[in-house]
This record gives structure tokens, C-alpha cells and sequence, in this order.
């Protein structure tokens, strides 16, 4: 009697008998063993916990208080539903704070992000001292948004500041920069570039090092100028990173307050004032904290969808290839 066969028969298409190789399960999905659950547990619990108390519980508390009028003592207990989301959007003031943080995005997206990437494709050319150059540049964002605020409100200190005295020598007048309306916003905006421009740049510079030399030298060798090499091989290298940038510079504007409070405090007549400035005026020095409630959960709110936005429309191709990159990996 002869020993039936475990190789299928693929003219009938009949089942294969072998048994599953050893990664089959694990290909498959397996349950991680008990001792690997243990481990992850450990790690992910501190991390969770964190998350669930710094995080998720201040907007769950903020929420709440959004929906009372509350002075921040005792309990809520003044319910006015949706009274306090009505009256920010009712407000010229708040009103205000959305387009001054509309003004610096669009100035950030169109001057201090295209400037970052020039500088530091200047900086990727075999120039001497561009170390220094680099750490000249990067510098500024070493120091705290308060720190610089101090250091630039002394330098366009009326008749004392450096930027003062020599605008005065010039026949101008730089004392007025953060008294003027006209003025103020533009001016937060170049002191804020002055502390942020070193991070893109440096974020560029990085991006354009990891792009092999190969490709701009097999588009040199078909025929392609300088800016046609840059145009078509490496600024589409560079489409991740600069799809990062406009992501943190967008944030970063909406939740903008450590610098313009200490330059101006959102005057002159709320002319730099941004939605963190008028949350913290009415929450701390009015102390209408469920106003000021619901004017952080309106900037959550507006962060929130641009990053879901953000994320499904613009890095969504970014995400999914470095998923597919990893699958081959493996």
C-alpha cells in the first residue's frame, strides 16, 4: 500500500498538506506571547497615563467650563450652553485674532519657509565656513521665545536700543515698530522668523544631504541647467519635508503667545493680538474662564481638523510610502 502524497495536486487543484512554516503565524497576526504583552504594557502604561492626564483631561475639563459662565472659583454652576462659542465669534477682537493668525501663516508659507530653503541650498555648497554659517544661522532657535522677546524689546528700546539708534541715525524711527498699529503684526512676524528660521533651514539642509549625488549629476548629464535640476529632481525630494514645515509652521502660528506677550502684549489696541493673547487676557486678568474656555477649544478645534485635513489630504502619500517601504523591509 503506497504512502499518500503531501504535495498537491495542482491539476485539480486540490489543497496542499504540508503544514504552515514556522513564520507562517507570526506573518498571520499571532497574538504576542503573555511575557511580550507584559513588556509592552509596561512601557505604554507611563506613556498612556501621561497622555490621559496632561492631554486628553485638560481638554475635557476646558470643554466642560466652556459651557458655563465661570469666574474659575468654586464649581460651575451658570450654564449658558453654547452662549460663550457664540459671543467669540461675535467679538471684533477675536474676530481680529483669527486674521492676524491668517496674516503671519500666509507670510510664513510665502517669505520665511522659501527663504529657509534658498539659504540652505546656499549652504549645501561647498563653501568655506559654512559650519559657522550654519551655527550662526541655527542659533536663534536655541533661545526661548521669552528670552528673545526681552532681547529684541531692548534693541528697539526708544532712545536706548541699538535698532533705535541706528534707525535714527538712518533718519527713521524705530522706537514707534511696536507702537504703530500699521506696523506691530509685520514686526512679531520678522522677530518670530529671526527665532524659527535656523530650525527649517536646518530641516532642509538635512533633507537635501539625503538626496544622492547621482541624481543631479544624471540630470546634469542629460542636458539639464542648474535650476531645471533643482526644479524636477530635488525639490520633489524634498516634497516630504517641506510638507513638515508648512505643518509645524501652521500650528505653531495658531498657538502663538510666548513672544507676543512679552514684544507687545497684543496691543497697540489688540493690533498683534493672537488667540492665545486674548485667551489668557480673559481667563487670567478677567477672569472669565469660561469665556477663555472656549476660545481654547476653538483654537484645538482649528489645529484638530488642519492636522486630519493635513494629514489625508497632503501626508497621506508621505505615510502610506514609508508603510510600503517598511512592508519590503520586512
Amino acid at each position: 500500500m503506497t504512502r499518500p502524497s503531501t504535495v498537491p495536486d495542482t491539476r485539480r487543484g486540490g489543497p496542499a498538506t504540508d503544514p504552515p512554516g514556522p513564520g507562517t503565524a507570526r506573518r498571520r497576526g499571532a497574538r504576542p506571547r503573555p511575557g511580550r504583552r507584559r513588556v509592552l504594557a509596561a512601557f505604554l502604561t507611563p506613556a498612556l497615563a501621561l497622555f490621559l492626564l496632561l492631554v486628553i483631561a485638560p481638554i475635557v475639563v476646558a470643554s466642560y467650563a466652556s459651557l458655563y459662565k465661570w469666574n474659575g472659583f468654586g464649581l460651575p454652576e451658570n450654564f449658558v450652553g453654547l452662549d460663550n462659542y457664540t459671543r467669540a465669534f461675535g467679538d471684533p477682537t477675536f474676530r481680529g485674532d483669527l486674521w492676524h493668525a491668517l496674516v503671519l501663516i500666509v507670510l510664513s508659507l510665502t517669505v520665511q519657509l522659501p527663504a529657509a530653503l534658498g539659504l540652505a541650498m546656499l549652504l549645501n555648497q561647498p563653501l568655506r565656513g559654512r559650519s559657522v554659517y550654519r551655527l550662526i544661522f541655527f542659533a536663534p532657535y536655541v533661545l526661548s521665545e521669552v528670552t528673545t522677546a526681552v532681547l529684541f524689546n531692548l534693541v528697539f528700546s526708544p532712545n536706548r536700543g541699538l535698532g533705535d539708534s541706528i534707525a535714527r541715525w538712518l533718519g527713521s524711527d524705530a522706537g514707534t515698530i511696536f507702537a504703530d498699529p500699521d506696523t506691530v503684526l509685520y514686526a512679531v512676524f520678522m522677530i518670530v522668523s529671526w527665532k524659527y528660521f535656523g530650525l527649517y533651514m536646518m530641516l532642509f539642509l538635512a533633507a537635501r544631504q539625503g538626496i544622492p549625488k547621482e541624481l543631479n549629476e544624471a540630470a546634469t548629464t542629460d542636458g539639464a541647467g542648474p535650476w531645471q535640476a533643482f526644479r524636477h529632481v530635488t525639490l520633489p525630494l524634498l516634497g516630504p519635508t517641506i510638507r513638515i514645515s508648512v505643518f509645524l509652521s501652521v500650528i505653531g502660528t495658531i498657538q502663538l503667545f510666548d513672544m507676543v506677550w512679552v514684544l507687545t502684549g497684543g496691543g497697540p489696541i489688540h493690533a498683534s493680538e493672537t488667540m492665545a493673547v486674548t485667551m489668557f487676557q480673559y481667563g487670567f486678568r478677567r477672569f472669565e474662564v469660561g469665556y477663555a474656555s472656549a476660545i481654547s477649544i476653538v483654537m484645538f478645534l482649528l489645529s484638530f481638523v488642519f492636522a486630519l485635513v493635513y494629514q489625508r489630504v497632503v501626508l497621506r502619500r508621505d505615510t502610506e510610502g514609508a508603510i510600503t517601504n517598511q512592508g519590503d523591509n520586512r
